[in-house]
C-alpha cells in the first residue's frame, strides 16, 4: 500500500511539472488517502502484535 502511495505521489509530481493541474491534484489526493490508510493499518497491526499475538 505504501508502494502505491509513492507511485501516485510521483505521478502527481510529474503531472504538476508538465502542467496537468487536475491530474496532479487527483493523484496527490489518492496518494494521501493511501498513505493514511497505510498508517492506520500499521498502527492496528502494531497494537495487535504487542498485545494479542504476543507469545508467552
Amino acid at each position: 500500500m505504501l508502494y502505491w502511495a509513492l507511485v501516485f505521489f510521483i505521478i502527481s509530481i510529474i503531472a504538476a511539472v508538465f502542467g496537468f493541474g487536475g491530474i496532479a491534484i487527483a493523484t496527490a489526493t489518492i496518494a494521501k488517502i493511501l498513505f493514511f490508510i497505510f498508517i492506520v493499518v500499521f498502527v492496528v497491526m502494531l497494537a495487535l502484535g504487542l498485545t494479542i499475538y504476543r507469545k508467552v
